[in-house]
């Protein structure tokens, strides 16, 4: 296991599976030294979390959505490592996007679940620049939709 895996695993942190794509795209694209990772949605074994973010959805529920987001971003760059998460150099950045209702307007607060995650992962190889964007839908009424470019070794 990798440093930074060690570091997930004592935080009680695991990683799922990476999520196969349901449209045609592929789950990374590597070029060079950048991996710039597809769209991962608040998608977890119970079916993940869904709706409209300040009516559906409050705030907190929504950070564990973006953090959701953030542990599916976490698995696609191990396997864009061949399985070794210490071959992230430096998370670069993250597009956050929230489904959010006409009232809500917390929208970064929402995507730090997703940013806390890579600085718990990676410490400050982990602070990234970054978006936050409210959207008026999501695939498949996904409540957050996180993607990520990240430079590897």
């Amino acid at each position: 296991m990798s440093q930074i895996e060690d570091r997930l695993a004592a935080a009680g942190v695991v990683l799922p599976q990476p999520n196969a794509p349901v449209a045609n795209y592929v789950p990374f694209i590597r070029l060079g030294d950048l991996v710039h990772i597809s769209g991962q949605v608040s998608l977890d074994a119970g079916g993940g979390i869904k709706g409209v973010v300040g009516q559906d959805v409050d705030l907190v529920t929504a950070q564990s959505a973006a953090r959701l987001c953030g542990l599916s971003l976490l698995a696609q760059m191990k396997a864009a490592c061949q399985g070794d998460l210490d071959r992230v150099v430096r998370v670069v950045k993250l597009n956050g996007f929230v489904q959010a209702g006409p009232d809500f307007f917390d929208i970064p607060k929402v995507i730090n679940g997703a940013s806390d995650l890579m600085v718990e992962a990676f410490g400050d190889a982990g602070r990234h620049a970054r978006s936050a964007v409210g959207v008026y839908r999501l695939p498949m009424n996904f409540a957050v939709e996180v993607d990520a470019v990240v430079a590897v070794s």
